[in-house]
């Protein structure tokens, strides 16, 4: 395949369609952006061999050129010295030397449209690698997200299943059987303690109160008697 089909290819290529049937959408990120870099290389490196084939063909060609001049003055020598058969044989390596110059100016044309046609697919690559990598974040971001969001939806149906929320019944109807065994291993010794005490602060309650009402008698007695007294001393 070469570099301009692979260029091509990656250019051209539907993005969202490939990351659709990727498992991994980041990880076809990656692998798109690091055939992108690859390529990158490849066309820069090809364009630096573009570039040296230009120079050798001007060296060339400005070689050809100096040497069809030479030739050319050599013939103007032989004419001057009456060596025309001399000046014949010079005109004719200048013509083939001239004629090669012709031959490396087309295909230092040739040289040229490919460097420019490299460049510019440098050019095209290097904005498209651009624009990926600041896909890339967004599109990591919200494959991140979906997946938080999908796991947060996958977790509130299975809560919100019969199956679920009976498993949260048993485990409120286990808590509450825990609770009222602890109950009845602490209720009955709680409660007599309790009677207990409640039959002390009623029996003290009781002696107050008979105190209270022997006091009463003994006084009403004593006021009897003091009242007797008083009406025996009047007589």
């Amino acid at each position: 395949m070469s570099i301009f089909t692979r260029l091509s290819d990656i250019i051209s290529a539907n993005i969202n369609a490939m990351l659709d049937k990727a498992e991994n959408p980041e990880k076809m990120i990656k692998m798109m952006i690091h055939e992108m870099e690859d390529t990158l290389v490849d066309i820069k490196a090809n364009c630096a061999g573009a570039m040296a084939t230009e120079k050798r063909i001007q060296r060339d060609m400005a070689t050809a050129i100096s040497l069809g001049n030479a030739w050319g003055d050599k013939a103007a020598l032989a004419v001057e010295k009456n060596r025309p058969d001399l000046a014949r044989e010079a005109l004719l390596e200048k013509r083939r030397h001239l004629d090669r110059a012709d031959a490396f100016e087309a295909e230092l044309e040739e040289a040229r449209a490919v460097v420019a046609q490299y460049q510019e697919d440098l050019q095209q690559l290097e904005d498209k690698l651009a624009g990926a990598r600041d896909k890339q974040r967004m599109l990591v971001q919200r494959h991140r997200h979906a997946v938080d969001k999908h796991r947060a939806q996958s977790g509130i149906r299975r809560y919100d299943a019969a199956e679920a929320m009976h498993r949260f019944d048993a485990f409120e109807q286990r808590i509450d059987r825990m609770e009222a065994e602890a109950s009845l291993i602490n209720g009955p010794r709680r409660e007599r303690l309790d009677e207990a005490f409640a039959a002390l602060e009623q029996d003290d309650e009781i002696e107050r109160e008979l105190a209270a009402l022997m006091a009463r008698k003994q006084d009403n007695a004593r006021k009897g008697h003091d009242a007797e007294s008083d009406k025996h001393d009047v007589q």
